[in-house]
């Protein structure tokens, strides 16, 4: 019983130290993931994200400069992961203002095409 529950014990320890191992190593920098979140932000804001999802776009900014204190720290899983989410924040941002100014011009060509059928109803 004894051998078992020492056995056991030494199991669950390098169990332990693999797993803290796997955590403490840092990969590799992920300059490619900042590129990648960057230009992902300059797009957001190329769209006007600014404009019609700032919340989001500033969560997005909030993100990569989080991600760069990380990398500076060498923590580069953790940076990745912010990079991913920070470049999908910033595509969502880009893409919600897209389709915010979209509804916005069908909204004005509706009104444009009310007003022309008013306007040949009273010629009629």
């Amino acid at each position: 019983m004894k051998k078992h529950k020492s056995m056991l014990y030494t199991t669950g320890i390098a169990g332990l130290v693999l797993t803290l191992g796997g955590c403490a190593s840092s990969g590799e920098r992920p300059d490619s993931d900042l590129q990648s979140a960057e230009s992902s932000l300059q797009q957001a804001v190329a769209a006007d994200a600014r404009e019609f999802e700032p919340v989001l776009l500033n969560n997005a900014q909030n993100k990569v400069a989080d991600a760069k204190n990380l990398i500076e720290q060498e923590k580069y899983s953790q940076a990745e992961r912010l990079l991913e989410q920070a470049a999908v924040d910033a595509q969502l941002a880009g893409a919600r203002a897209d389709t915010a100014k979209a509804k916005h011009a069908v909204e004005e060509i509706n009104g444009n095409i009310e007003s022309l059928r008013q306007q040949i109803n009273q010629d009629q």
